[in-house]
């Protein structure tokens, strides 16, 4: 796929929705289907997920440039050393994405959930966007697919929608807990039992949902209360529901 109009190709950070390939956009459908590069984020040794949810939409022929993390939960956020190795390593796939727009062929850029939102896409979006001609494709959100996972609304009329990491600390976290009527809580994983002191201490305990894999085949709901793990996958995100007024 090629840009008629220009001597340099289109980056597309595509949006691929919660991981079902039917709550795929019809416009992220049709472009995938059609394009002739693609990259993708992923663990070293992992085949990636944003990879698999179009394993079998994409054209045979299809180039791929896999963009392997240098680390993940290796090196803490707060340690400097995180930002200039995650920095060099963006600095590296926007160098290699460049050349092959710049030969005169697109890129889509898979992106789980929705480019804008807390992913890695936007790392891509923020060295490139003055560069070089980018279109983002939106897409249904994880945390969407997670609260209607649950069978009931995440809001009702004026309710305020809080949306929380993990990461945050435990003080953060039941301040913004308590002072609203809805949340979602992404980023769980290792920081499952710091959200459910939180939860707790904000006395929410008794209506917070976790949800994993939403809109996958193993998807999974179960009352925070009740659930027994010590650690959540990495695919997981905790719902506080809004109530009526």
């Amino acid at each position: 796929m090629k840009n008629p109009s220009s001597e340099i190709g289109t980056i597309y950070g595509v949006g691929l929705g919660p991981g079902a390939v039917d709550l795929m956009s019809v416009r992220a459908n049709n472009l995938l289907k059609s394009c002739s590069f693609i990259a993708f984020f992923r663990k070293a040794g992992r085949p990636g997920h944003a990879r698999q949810i179009v394993s079998e939409i994409l054209p045979e022929n299809v180039k791929e440039y896999p963009m392997e993390y240098p680390v993940t939960t290796e090196i803490p956020l707060s340690d400097p050393r995180y930002k200039k190795v995650m920095g060099s390593f963006y600095d590296g796939c926007c160098m290699h994405i460049k050349s092959v727009i710049e030969s005169g062929e697109d890129v889509c850029v898979l992106c789980e959930g929705d480019p804008f939102f807390y992913g890695s896409f936007m790392h891509i979006y923020e060295r490139l966007r003055f560069e070089a001609p980018i279109e983002v494709i939106p897409a249904i959100t994880g945390m969407s697919a997670a609260w209607t996972a649950t069978g009931l609304p995440i809001t009702w009329g004026d309710n305020i929608l809080t949306i929380l990491t993990g990461t945050l600390s435990k003080e953060v976290l039941v301040d913004k807990i308590s002072t609203t009527d809805a949340a979602v809580i992404m980023k769980v994983g290792q920081n499952l039992d710091k959200i459910r002191a939180a939860i707790t201490l904000a006395e929410r305990e008794s209506d917070a949902f976790i949800v994993e894999y939403a809109a996958m085949s193993n998807q999974s709901v179960c009352k925070l209360v009740e659930y027994t793990k010590a650690v959540a996958p990495y695919f997981s995100i905790i719902i506080l529901h809004g109530e009526a007024k």
